[in-house]
């Protein structure tokens, strides 16, 4: 534990009333925020609090009767399917275990995420769940060890499901699945039926859960000895339009592909829609994947191919796993696998490749 660690946990309000040469009711009307205090008095407490690294005690309160020990959940789009069904499953988990669940929608905003786990640390929060992928740069990284080194000093534990380990030594909890081998399984299964220009509709070039499908789809056919051309790699991002943008798109440029394979389900469902609009059937003309298994892929028509992630179980696996365990232990990787689900929507190579309709 660090020096200023060993402060934080020994910290208590008098600590920074004595320092900052206020009252303890003071600082607790600083930190409140609701009672009148001047600006001279509040700047001086405040800098006291940061030097301190203090935080209010909320789990004695929640001990004493006062509170529910929580959990929060933070993740990018609250309207995401996937994301929706993970959540559920940390909520469902939590709630066994007698914990309250607190969702948190940041819409990639660094600076909401940043302020919502900095208040969690406050209320001491057993544990914050960051969901989904995210640009792996060394910013990221050391943003995030601080916020796991700032919640571990309260109590706290941080938990990363789906995203990009910190390396050794931080005291995080990694829970995420085989995104990367998951979409080799498909491809390599989109391959077996004779395929050979597949077209990708990837997510955004340097978001972690796309680069890793999109790897999966490269290495699937490098395993094969098929050369991919770069022009049947399109990016966008997860939703349902960009698969209908992209798809219209790579029929606008007469791109000469059988088969589509779409880094989601939403995107899956654009890319159907728009070869419906063309007048394309799917799989006589073109063969089409998805990527997540969301409930919904099965009542389309025809039913979708795609990869099963296991999106509630790794809510309720993340909440399992990071109760009981020490706010500062050593770090931990839990990988769950994934498995390709076949249904209507590929196909053997049939009448031949667009450019020659």
């Amino acid at each position: 534990m660090t020096r200023k660690n060993a402060d934080a946990a020994r910290s208590t309000i008098r600590d920074v009333a004595a320092r900052a040469g206020v009252s303890a009711s003071t600082v607790s009307r600083v930190l409140g925020g609701v009672y009148p205090v001047s600006a001279e008095t509040r700047t001086r407490v405040l800098q006291v609090v940061g030097e301190l690294d203090y935080v209010a005690d909320a789990r004695a309160k929640a001990v004493a009767g006062a509170g529910t020990p929580t959990l929060a959940f933070v993740l990018e789009d609250i309207t995401g399917p996937s994301f929706a069904h993970m959540a559920h499953g940390v909520e469902r988990e939590a709630h066994r275990l007698g914990h309250l669940c607190l969702v948190c929608s940041t819409e990639g905003d660094v600076r909401h995420e940043r302020d919502f786990v900095e208040t969690m640390r406050a209320q001491r929060a057993t544990a914050v769940i960051l969901v989904g992928g995210t640009a792996d740069t060394s910013e990221y990284r050391e943003r995030t060890r601080r916020m796991a080194d700032s919640l571990a000093s309260a109590g706290s534990r941080l938990v990363l499901c789906g995203r990009p380990p910190l390396g050794p030594g931080a005291p995080v909890t990694v829970v995420e699945y085989d995104n990367e081998g998951g979409a080799f399984a498909l491809v390599a299964h989109v391959l077996t039926r004779g395929h050979r220009r597949v077209l990708f509709l990837g997510g955004k070039p340097d978001h972690t859960t796309a680069l890793g499908r999109e790897r999966g789809y490269l290495q699937a056919h490098r395993a094969r000895g098929i050369d991919v051309d770069p022009a049947l790699i399109l990016h966008g991002d997860f939703t349902r339009d960009t698969g209908h943008r992209l798809l219209r798109q790579a029929l606008d440029r007469r791109l000469d592909f059988t088969a589509v394979v779409a880094a989601t389900d939403m995107v899956a469902a654009g890319a159907l829609t728009a070869l419906h609009e063309a007048g394309l059937d799917v799989p006589g003309d073109v063969s089409l994947a998805g990527y997540d298994d969301i409930p919904f892929a099965r009542d389309l028509h025809p039913a979708l191919t795609t990869v099963h992630v296991p999106y509630e179980e790794l809510g309720r696996l993340a909440v399992r796993t990071v109760l009981g365990r020490a706010p500062d232990a050593p770090g931990e990787h839990l990988l769950l696998g994934t498995h390709v689900v076949v249904r209507d929507s590929v196909a053997g190579v049939g009448r031949g490749s667009l450019a020659r309709r």
